[in-house]
């Protein structure tokens, strides 16, 4: 569901509407002595409209989860829904599609095409589908990420800030479920980094986007709505209206 109205993403997110749940969640690598338990029976939702931070120590799983939650990565035990499908008893080709219809990626490095204009970056993903741009949302996309006079540009005639702004409008124009981001300022300065963490946010509160992002940034969890916390493969915390001293305070107990 895409809300596309202040009001419809308030409605939404009172009434905690879940784009994405996990329940019982496990990830194990390796087996017997050399078995790794990444995720230990992870019970979380995401809600529709909000912009999650998930957080934790280095080790903690919060990267697995996020790979497990999108499709990326297949599960030991447990069950992950998007939306009304459940992931885990999907086949690869139904994977591969669920993925495009359903959900936007947004990494650390671009993944930009270097030989497209940022136009071009941004309609990638429809192209491939097969399906046309609704220009209406488009212009809006391109409008909230502010790439108005860059779109003739190629990626390496922008700023690294301008390429992830072109990363999070192509993630953006499909209209998908949900929007995966892991560590989507690992690459920025902190003035590039503190933009497009305000294009996410308003991608959320203005267009109903859900976005579920990893972070290891106190300051880039506080643009989130909730920060869920993962120790050692459990979700152990959670908090909801952030700051970055609330974020930092519960991280150093949890490393304590």
């Amino acid at each position: 569901m895409t809300v596309t109205g202040g009001v419809g993403v308030r409605s939404a997110r009172e009434s905690g509407t879940a784009a994405v749940v996990a329940r019982g969640l496990t990830k194990v690598y390796g087996r017997g002595d050399a078995a790794v338990h990444a995720l230990r029976g992870v019970d979380v939702s995401f809600a529709t409209g909000a912009f999650t931070a998930i957080m934790g120590p280095s080790g903690s799983g919060k990267s697995t989860l996020m790979h497990c939650l999108a499709g990326l990565d297949t599960v030991s035990g447990g069950q992950v829904h998007i939306g009304d499908v459940e992931l885990t008893g999907l086949g690869d080709k139904q994977l591969t599609l669920l993925r495009r219809e359903r959900i936007g990626f947004i990494f650390q490095a671009f993944n930009l095409l270097p030989t497209l204009t940022a136009e071009q970056n941004i309609r990638l993903p429809l192209e491939i589908a097969g399906r046309q741009a609704d220009t209406d949302l488009f212009d809006r996309v391109v409008e909230t990420v502010g790439l108005g006079d860059r779109l003739g540009h190629r990626p390496t005639e922008l700023s690294g800030g301008q390429q992830q702004r072109v990363a999070v409008a192509r993630a953006l124009i499909s209209k998908p479920q949900v929007i995966f981001a892991d560590e989507p300022t690992g690459n920025l300065d902190s003035r590039s980094g503190a933009e497009v963490l305000s294009f996410l946010r308003t991608s959320v509160h203005e267009l109903g986007q859900t976005i579920v992002m990893v972070t290891h940034d106190p300051v880039a969890a506080s643009y989130a709505d909730r920060v869920v916390f993962l120790r050692d493969g459990s979700l152990v915390s959670e908090l909801v209206g952030p700051t970055p001293q609330s974020v930092l305070d519960t991280l150093m107990k949890l490393e304590a």
